[in-house]
Order: C-alpha cells, then sequence, then structure tokens
C-alpha cells in the first residue's frame, strides 16, 4: 500500500510541473507578443506636427503641376479627377506630395499643398495606438485638404503664357533637389501640353525638337532630371491643332534630353 501512494504523489508531482512548465510557456508567449507589438510601435517614424512627414525626412517624393491657365471641359475635370485621386490614394505611408499650379510668368508657381501621408487608422495596432486619432490625423492633415483641391480642378481663367518647362525647372529646383538623391521621386504634369513662351512656343515653331534646340529656351529651361520619372496627364482643349502622338513625342524627347525618366503620356477625355 505504501508503494502505490508514492507512486500516486509522483504522478502528481509530475502533473503539477507539467502544468507550470505550460504556464510558463503561455506567460512567454503572452510577454513576446506584446513585446513584439510594443517593439513594432517603437518602429513607426515621429512625425513632424506640421507637415506630418517623418523627422527624418520623407520615404519618396511626388510632386504634381497642374496647368489651370486656361479651363477645360466638365469631362475633362471629372476625368482629371479621378486621376488626381488614384493619385493620393497612391502615395505611401511617410510619402511626400506637393501640388503646384502653373502660372503665366516663368518659375512662378503657387503652392497649394505640401505635406506627407502619415498613414490612416487601419495601419497602426489598436493595443498600442489610438487608430481613431491617426485615422483623424489622416483625414485633416492629408486627404481633406487634397479633396478639396481636387473639388477645384477644371476651373480656370484664360492666361497670355503657359510657360510648362519653366515650372518643371522650378519643382526640380524647390523640390526634389533638396531631397536625397536615392530617393524614390516622380512628378506629375497635367495640362494640354502646349507650351507658349516668348523662348519658345508651339504655336510659332510647332512640335519640332530642331527648333526649340535652337531657340534660347534650350539653354534657358535645361534642367537636371536624373531619378525622376515624369509622367504627363494631357487634356486637349476644343480647337486644338496638335495631335497628341506628335505632342507625346515632344515631351518624351524633352524628358529624355534632360536625363529624365519618361514614365507614360496619358490622353485624357473630353475636350
Amino acid at each position: 500500500m505504501a508503494r502505490r501512494r508514492r507512486r500516486r504523489s509522483s504522478a502528481g508531482s509530475l502533473g503539477l510541473v507539467a502544468g507550470g512548465i505550460a504556464a510558463l510557456v503561455v506567460s512567454a508567449g503572452i510577454v513576446a507578443g506584446m513585446g513584439y507589438l510594443y517593439l513594432r510601435e517603437a518602429e513607426r517614424p515621429v512625425l513632424d506636427e506640421q507637415t506630418l512627414c517623418p523627422v527624418t525626412g520623407p520615404t519618396s517624393a511626388t510632386a504634381v503641376l497642374l496647368d489651370t491657365t486656361d479651363p477645360i471641359s466638365t469631362t475633362t475635370a471629372i476625368d482629371l479627377r479621378n486621376e488626381f485621386q488614384k493619385l493620393v490614394e497612391g502615395i505611401p505611408a511617410g510619402g511626400l506630395m506637393e501640388v503646384y499650379l502653373l502660372t503665366e510668368r516663368e518659375g512662378e508657381l503657387t503652392r497649394t499643398f505640401s505635406g506627407c501621408n502619415p498613414g490612416a487608422g487601419d495601419s497602426v495596432d489598436e493595443w498600442t495606438s489610438n487608430p481613431r486619432m491617426v485615422q483623424k490625423r489622416w483625414e485633416d492633415g492629408f486627404q481633406k485638404p487634397l479633396d478639396q483641391i481636387g473639388s477645384t480642378l477644371g476651373t480656370a481663367s484664360g492666361a497670355e503664357r503657359s510657360p510648362i518647362m519653366a515650372a518643371i525647372q522650378a519643382i526640380k529646383l524647390t523640390v526634389f533637389a533638396r531631397l536625397d538623391e536615392r530617393m524614390p521621386k516622380r512628378l506629375i504634369v497635367a495640362s494640354d501640353m502646349l507650351e507658349h513662351t516668348d523662348a519658345f512656343s508651339v504655336y510659332r515653331n510647332g512640335l519640332d525638337n530642331d527648333a526649340y534646340r535652337g531657340s534660347t529656351a534650350h539653354d534657358r529651361f535645361r534642367t537636371n532630371l536624373e531619378g525622376i520619372d515624369v509622367r504627363f496627364l494631357a487634356f486637349q482643349r476644343e480647337g486644338g491643332r496638335f495631335p497628341m502622338t506628335e505632342l507625346a513625342s515632344f515631351w518624351k524627347a524633352w524628358i529624355e534630353t534632360n536625363r529624365g525618366s519618361f514614365a507614360g503620356f496619358v490622353r485624357l477625355e473630353g475636350m
């Protein structure tokens, strides 16, 4: 009988040890899980309160040039708003976006937005952050201002000049030149793409690259676009006399001459 009691006692002790080990394993798993969550949250970048960019700098840069020197049709404006919204939605967390309006004065830009995507509420963990607060910061500081810009696209008054090349040059110098050269950069130009200045005008010179290279505009507007992807959203105004294929070829040559990467030429709907 004594031997049986010792066996029962040994079995009970083994059960307690096994239970203790299981509890330790579960506890260690919980601690490790919480540690991982807090470590992941600690790795989230600290943001500047004004720009919502990481204090260490943005992770990418997108500049948008909107040609508002002349009005466009309602259909084209709707298509442009759709393209603009897709562009906004594609900005990654930490990515910088700046929006400029083209003016008729060479190199003079009107900046309507500058800031980074801070990340929406669904990008954080509710255990370690406040998703509602993060979502509100994203809406108030990033999405709503850009929505407002999108709602005004298509409203413009006539202008005497359209210095697109000078505007691209100015954006390169004011936006991209101050950033790390290794950073992904892209420029989106929404315009009728009809360059018209005293130095060079497609109305006077046509879409002639040789004529451009022989003009004062060649040296005046040259700019190093190396490392920058340039994409065009082109709209055709009523009465336009230049085929879109020829416009695309002219601007592709101009971008590549200035060492940039031609990322496409899309004709928006309407006229």
